[in-house]
């Protein structure tokens, strides 16, 4: 395990002192539990973006030109 020396004002520490004792942890597992969920964003990003491209392999016949006009989109076509 690494130590780290984080600088903070004094509110913020106050604050995440007060948070941690109404927890009943310490400062340290906040914090460390705040960078470790920084690593799990990162997985889930990754894993979301998988899945997009899942997605995406799966998308077939799909052509930017075959789009409905702005009147055939909003049925102005069938009102002339």
């Amino acid at each position: 395990m690494k130590n780290v020396t984080v600088s903070v004002p004094d509110d913020v520490y106050r604050d995440a002192r007060i948070k941690a004792a109404e927890q009943g942890r310490s400062v340290s597992a906040l914090v460390a539990d705040y960078l470790r969920s920084l690593s799990s964003q990162d997985s889930e990003f990754d894993r979301l973006r998988a899945l997009q491209e899942q997605v995406f392999e799966r998308v077939e016949g799909f052509s930017a030109s075959d789009r409905l006009s702005r009147d055939e989109v909003h049925d102005r076509a069938a009102l002339r």
